[in-house]
């Protein structure tokens, strides 16, 4: 499967549209795929998959949790959804921005923002036996 971000931040994409990005991933374009894809691009911000099972409830009750763990799983597979572990609770959320960036939880209101890497320069003075391959910033505080 070739990764593919589903879209970029803040932006809704039609059915048509959610069925190219899943094809050009690799991922058959079923309905329930099209219908969590659909719940996670336009009304979603950073849900855990209890987020979107009780959405799938609300919506499409025949929707099993098993295809929705499922769905999620490939999609994160396909490199169109990130699965960010909390740290401070060990919740598990999934992110549509996949591309690198930072993550900031405010901890007044329980919501979760992306940080850009312009927004958090990070200087690192490493031994130089130390090979990075990926680094994750969570950042907790309360917004003013």
């Amino acid at each position: 499967m070739i990764q593919t971000p589903i879209h970029e931040k803040n932006q809704c994409l039609s059915v048509a549209e959610i069925e190219e990005k899943l094809k050009k991933s690799g991922v058959a374009a079923t309905a329930q795929r099209i219908a969590i894809c659909k719940y996670v691009l336009c009304e979603a911000d950073h849900p855990t998959a209890e987020d979107i099972k009780n959405w799938t409830d609300a919506n499409f009750p025949k929707l099993s949790r098993a295809t929705v763990y499922n769905t999620l799983d490939v999609l994160v597979q396909a490199g169109m959804l990130k699965e960010l572990k909390l740290p401070h609770t060990g919740k598990v959320v999934y992110d549509t921005n996949v591309n690198e960036h930072f993550h900031f939880f405010d901890n007044n209101t329980g919501k979760l923002f992306d940080i850009s890497q312009e927004q958090c320069k990070l200087i690192l003075n490493l031994p130089k036996n130390i090979n990075v391959v990926e680094v994750d910033v969570f950042l907790r505080g309360t917004m003013t």
